[in-house]
């Protein structure tokens, strides 16, 4: 399968960026939106930006934040409205951005006190992205909060690819965790939930979701789809085996810790195989977060 890389050059940028808009929109995740224009005009799918409390200490280091999506000037602010899909991702007038984060620790509880008018440090875009898939089906697959560096490849990829088409596939403990499954539906992507408890959709995991859509050929011979991964290792490593068993190819996005985001730290390695077959560790930060699924030594990274 040939894949075309949708990164163009870009300078990674320290600056401070203005709230214009945040919520919680799900069980323990929010939704900040900000404007900054060089972030809106350079992230590509699955890229990220090192994101800071402006102008404070505690806490210390920045956390890394999947770039969501973004939008042009004309956007309707009070509203969580997409652009349409057939948008191309860069356009000259972009100037906003949108993360979605899960709350979980000292940093995402502090930043969910942050109102509009309010600013964040960042740095980015970050990391090595996605490739835009040369296929005419693209799934994504997402479990717990590994949605947020899904939404910009499969709006790139429609934008792309007019005659292809996308599903989403979202695995969650239960139904309130999921939060804004709209952003995908209005950018013209097919959803797939499935919960652990059975509140919603598909009762199993995303994997169980994944055998069942199988069984009912919503994956072509003819046509075989790429996927793209984000979410927890262990659902990672299994998607992985379970697209390795059906020949599918898969690119996942790594969820590794992070200090710096720009290499000096090496505090995100993560086991990386070889083309000899031998594997090292790779930094996720610029050599990442992005990885063939293959190539990852899952055994040794869980």
């Amino acid at each position: 399968m040939n894949l075309s890389h949708p990164s163009p050059s870009c300078t990674t940028v320290y600056q401070q960026a203005e709230i214009i808009a945040h919520k919680q929109i799900a069980e323990a995740t929010w939704r900040i939106r900000i404007v900054c224009p060089h972030l809106a005009k350079t992230a590509c799918p699955g890229q990220f930006a090192m994101v800071r409390l402006a102008n404070q200490n505690d806490p210390l280091l920045a956390r890394p934040l999947a770039v969501y999506d973004v939008f042009a000037d004309d956007q309707k602010l009070d509203h969580w409205q997409p652009t349409p899909s057939s948008s191309p991702i860069h356009q000259r007038n972009q100037k906003f951005v949108d993360f979605v984060y899960a709350v979980g620790g000292k940093f995402t509880t502090a930043l969910t006190n942050l109102r509009p008018g309010d600013c964040i440090s960042l740095w980015g875009p970050l990391g090595n992205g996605f490739e835009t898939p040369a296929v005419k089906h693209l799934v994504l697959v997402a479990g717990g909060i590994g949605q947020t560096a899904l939404l910009m490849l499969g709006r790139d990829f429609l934008a792309k690819v007019p005659s292809g088409h996308v599903t989403f596939c979202w695995g969650a403990r239960h139904a309130d965790l999921f939060g804004h499954t709209e952003d995908f539906v209005n950018h013209g992507m097919q959803l797939s939930l499935a919960t652990l408890d059975g509140s919603k959709g598909f009762h199993g995991t995303v994997i169980d979701l994944l055998d069942n859509m199988d069984k009912e050929n919503a994956f072509e011979a003819t046509a075989q789809p790429a996927i793209a991964c984000c979410g927890p290792e262990g659902m990672m490593a299994a998607v992985a085996k379970w697209t390795a068993d059906r020949s599918f190819k898969c690119q996942v996005s790594l969820e590794t810790p992070m200090a710096c985001g720009i290499g000096i730290c090496f505090s995100c390695v993560a086991p990386i195989i070889d083309q000899k077959g031998n594997w090292d560790y790779k930094r996720t930060c610029i050599e990442g977060p992005v990885f063939d699924s293959q190539h990852v030594d899952w055994g040794t990274m869980i």
